[in-house]
């Protein structure tokens, strides 16, 4: 979190992948877990439209939408959907699509609820799509940070190459933060991240940063089919563990980069349009 003018600004964390099926919104559920029960304050804002696997991983149906906020009256403590686990749940519904048509008293009525999001948590996690959609690069283009999810199967390695080559061909964003999912062990996971970056290093000007992996675990599957974070299901099971390394890592620096969430919002209505 950084100071500015008086004011805490957020840390705002697109978290996406090339391709489905890598535990993307897992991700995002737990370590927005992990972030709250080390005092930190966390909003999941459900970027993944028509998808909402964050809202289902955590047992949750929010009744609004971002969209209800921007034209429906409602206030920004009424779209927030909290959680068993202390985090708040944002769902995006058609509202993010809907940015690029605000009139002048909408946009002023985002700005006032983007300014209280930034005074009420310390981190955003925007769980968007998988893919290279123009809906998908809008939200990690204008998010200040960038988590990539992959796992060491050769599809999810080429997708995932894929999706940071265009980044990286837009010039988005120079550090990306890669996690490795559903690694075998240690040495599979570390295998599978130093072979992205040699390729990245030889082709590609983007650096990559090895924020951490985690394992394939009984654990994680069990809490998808009760619908618990596994890191509060079972926290001493190696997932859980591994999980507890990357927020470790996600805290250790980088902190100077948040901008807020109404810079966020600011890039997605320009590149929306």
């Amino acid at each position: 979190m950084r100071i500015v003018n008086g004011h805490s600004r957020a840390r705002v964390i697109a978290v996406t992948s090339g391709k489905g099926g890598v535990g993307k919104s897992n991700l995002v559920v737990n370590l927005a877990v992990e972030l709250t029960r080390r005092g930190h304050r966390v909003v999941i804002f459900d970027a993944d439209l028509g998808m909402a696997n964050a809202e289902v991983l955590l047992g949750i149906a929010p009744e609004y939408t971002l969209y209800d906020y921007l034209f429906n009256g409602k206030t920004i403590e009424e779209i927030l959907t909290a959680s068993p686990q202390g985090i708040k749940v944002i769902s995006g519904g058609s509202g993010f699509v809907e940015l690029a048509n605000l009139d002048t008293e909408a946009r002023k009525r985002l700005g006032q609820g983007l300014e209280e999001l930034d005074r009420l948590f310390d981190f955003v996690l925007v769980d968007t799509g998988a893919g290279i959609s123009k809906t998908v690069l809008g939200f990690v283009a204008a998010a200040n940070e960038v988590i990539v999810v992959l796992t060491p199967e050769p599809t999810s390695l080429t997708d995932g190459y894929g999706l940071i080559k265009v980044l990286s061909k837009y010039n988005v964003h120079q550090d990306i933060m890669l996690v490795v999912n559903k690694a075998t062990n240690e040495r599979e996971a570390q295998q599978t991240f130093r072979s992205m970056e040699s390729t990245t290093n030889q082709f590609l000007q983007v650096s990559l940063i090895n924020l951490g992996f985690i394992m394939e675990d009984k654990a994680v599957v069990k809490g998808v089919k009760t619908q618990k974070p596994y890191v509060t299901l079972s926290p001493s099971a190696p997932a859980s563990k591994n999980l507890s390394q990357i927020a470790s890592q996600l805290l250790s620096d980088r902190e100077e980069q948040s901008k807020g969430v109404q810079s966020f919002f600011g890039k997605l209505m320009r590149l929306f349009r």
